[in-house]
């Protein structure tokens, strides 16, 4: 495995200070903010056995690990806030499926029901044949979206 090493300035140093002394920050933060100090192998620093580390935090040895790796490739920021996500979803319902769900949630709802509901929109729109499937949530978001209730009549 290899082993990172971590070296901080002393600005990095007064930064992570500062952000374990105060202030309101993220949990994450703040333990990843500790684990680099006592990791710190610079010259201001009273590096800490990663065993040491582990009992007093209450974490594992592969957080610290990731922790350092972390630091080391990608630096103190993406370190502490973490990356964002690149997953790109794709939609679902474009603007014709959403025309269609609107047109048929302002339809009369089937025989023996009062009104529609989002699992009968879904089921229904299935059997339409306007999409090859779509969950209740979707159609509440897409509802929602164009400020359009159920509950009015």
């Amino acid at each position: 495995m290899i082993k990172y090493k971590v070296t901080l300035t002393n600005e990095e140093r007064a930064m992570l200070l500062e952000i374990t002394k105060k202030g309101n920050h993220k949990s994450r933060k703040i333990r990843n903010s500790l684990i680099l100090l006592n990791c710190d192998e610079g010259e201001h620093s009273n590096k800490l056995v990663n065993t040491t580390i582990c009992e007093v935090l209450q974490i594992g040895m592969r957080t610290i690990d990731r922790v350092k790796k972390s630091f080391v490739e990608e630096g103190l920021e993406i370190c502490l806030t973490g990356k964002k996500s690149s997953r790109i979803y794709e939609k679902k319902a474009d603007g014709e499926v959403e025309a269609h769900l609107i047109a048929l949630s302002c339809s009369k709802p089937p025989a023996g029901f009062a009104k529609w509901s989002l699992r009968l929109l879904a089921d229904k729109m299935v059997v339409l044949n306007y999409i090859d499937s779509i969950s209740h949530e979707t159609v509440r978001q897409v509802l929602k979206k164009t400020n359009l209730s159920l509950g009015k009549v």
